[in-house]
């Protein structure tokens, strides 16, 4: 995949002189549970923000919530993320529309369906391709935009089902192992040109994606998981697990012997 230039930027959004100056952030998949969460802490804070989503109604719904709560701008786009083809028009369309980018919120994936992945490869490949395959097209032109100006935050939803893969959903989750193992190595690339890339392994969390689950009702609080995101956004942090116990859970899941693991209903 070919790498852009960074495209000229366009006149800046019409702010209150006497405003501070606030973020920028590109939201992508903002419709998604954890990022409209997200979106209306930084809303509060006075952000400007520009919200990518597929669902036309929904977006201009939220677009207008994250008004009423404080954004100092906010700009939207309709679009199909897994049109990678799109992706360099869209994003250069972004940051003019933003007159520039502070942080990048990834937020776009499916769950799928385990048994029918099971069966169908094209399911099987549709999990894959939105999960991984758009998310690196994304990045791709986000991560040479930020080493551009040796400055900027990548901030990633992956999960914590990419740590192993359980036979309950490993096509979700292998998509989200290449996803974070991705993330490691352009972290690796590009942490010492001044951008941070943050891996964000959410457990379980009660959204509409998840509600139809068994044990949905324990899932963890989208607002609380938002807010510690957008924490360690501020701290540019490498990689969190939201909520933090899944830290630990996830080691002790991950040495388990195979001998052990694969006799185990997960």
């Amino acid at each position: 995949m070919s790498t852009l230039a960074a495209q000229p930027l366009a006149a800046s959004p019409a702010l209150d002189p006497s405003a501070k100056i606030s973020r920028k952030i590109l939201v992508l998949g903002a419709t998604s549970g954890i990022a409209e969460a997200t979106c209306r802490v930084w809303a509060a804070q006075g952000a400007q923000l520009f919200l990518v989503a597929r669902n036309a109604e929904k977006l201009a719904a939220v677009a207008a919530d994250l008004k009423t709560r404080g954004a100092a701008y906010v700009g939207t786009a309709v679009a199909d993320l897994d049109d990678t083809d799109r992706h360099p028009e869209l994003l250069a369309h972004a940051v003019n529309s933003l007159t520039g980018m502070d942080v990048a919120y990834l937020a776009h994936g499916i769950l799928g369906d385990q048994a029918k992945a099971e069966q169908d490869f094209e399911h099987a490949a549709q999990i894959i391709h939105t999960n991984f395959v758009a998310p690196v097209s994304l990045l791709t032109w986000l991560a040479n935009f930020c080493v551009q100006r040796h400055a900027g935050v990548l901030a990633v939803i992956s999960s914590v089902a990419g740590d192993r893969g359980r036979k309950s959903n490993y096509l979700y989750g292998a998509s989200k192992a290449g996803l974070s193992a991705y993330l490691a190595g352009l972290r690796n690339r590009i942490d010492r040109e001044g951008v941070t890339v943050l891996t964000i392994k959410p457990g379980p969390v009660k959204t509409a994606m998840t509600a139809q689950m068994k044990g949905s009702e324990k899932f963890a609080d989208v607002s609380r998981v938002a807010a510690t995101i957008v924490s360690a956004i501020d701290k540019r942090v490498d990689n969190l697990y939201v909520p933090f116990q899944w830290q630990p859970i996830m080691f002790v899941i991950r040495n388990i012997p195979d001998r052990i693991f694969k006799k185990l209903n997960l």
